[in-house]
């Protein structure tokens, strides 16, 4: 390939000429680029929505008894980053994934030299950026509503970090698996979002009656929210260690579920 190709395939710079023809990076780049070039819908209005959430139930329950000794707008705060990170990282890859097989552009992706550990490192990784990249526009926009403390930096990092990437497998997944929009919009509509809803964002699990405490430590999404939250708070309602390995373990099993999928070409190669 020439130089004039290189260029015009693969806008990135000054990379070296390996690892700009490199299968991983270009399918990274093509992934970033598509949500970027509707950043307005698929990180604006996340943002947005986020803010509505603070406006309402923070002014509503304000003058609710302090949990962990803050505000009830300041509680909140970490669980609508959460909650933006887990949608936001589910979405790109299931939406890129069923696109580009109800259009049928999927097969230039096949028919590339990638191996299927490069396309799902590709993806998750794409997924990742924009989860993050909407998780650090609803802090920039909600921070200002309420002063939150940073007790534990490195727990934040850590659970922002494993929380998107395992909800960018989880996409992945339901990507390959659903045949039209149908499907993946009752994967997003009835298991996605009642499981982040009822993970605690909008309040301590102490407040539940002890049944559905009980029920609540069934749910995986429940310890990315109280994990990442001990991050600002110092507190939690179970401990960040215990939050972790659940995470860790989930995404080690929804990760092996993915390559296997990838290499055997289910419901990809038809």
């Amino acid at each position: 390939m020439n130089d004039f190709s290189t260029k015009a395939l693969t806008p990135l710079g000054d990379l070296p000429p390996a690892l700009i023809q490199s299968g991983f990076v270009t399918l990274l780049h093509k992934e970033v680029k598509r949500f970027y070039k509707v950043a307005f819908q698929t990180v604006g209005a996340p943002v947005l929505t986020a803010v509505l959430y603070l406006l309402i139930f923070g002014h509503i329950l304000e003058n609710s008894p302090k949990i962990y000794g803050y505000g009830y707008s300041a509680f909140l705060i970490p669980g609508l980053i959460m909650m933006s990170v887990l949608q936001n990282s589910f979405a790109n890859t299931s939406s890129s994934i069923i696109q580009s097989k109800i259009t049928g552009n999927l097969v230039f992706v096949l028919l590339a030299p990638l191996s299927h550990v490069e396309m799902f490192c590709a993806y998750i990784c794409a997924a990742m950026i924009r989860g993050l990249v909407v998780g650090m526009g609803v802090f920039l926009v909600t921070i200002g509503f309420a002063s939150v403390p940073f007790e534990a930096f490195i727990w934040i990092i850590i659970f922002a970090t494993l929380a998107s990437a395992l909800l960018s497998a989880m996409g992945l997944v339901a990507g390959i698996w659903a045949d039209k929009f149908d499907q993946l919009a009752a994967a997003q509509n009835f298991v996605v979002t009642p499981l982040t809803m009822l993970s605690g964002v909008f309040y301590s699990i102490h407040s539940l009656p002890p049944f559905w405490q009980k029920v609540s430590h069934f749910n995986p999404f429940f310890y990315m929210i109280d994990g990442f939250r001990y991050g600002f708070f110092g507190q939690s309602d179970v401990s960040p260690w215990q939050s972790f390995f659940v995470l860790l373990f989930a995404f080690i099993v929804v990760t092996f579920i993915c390559l296997k999928l990838l290499k055997s070409g289910y419901k990809l190669r038809h």
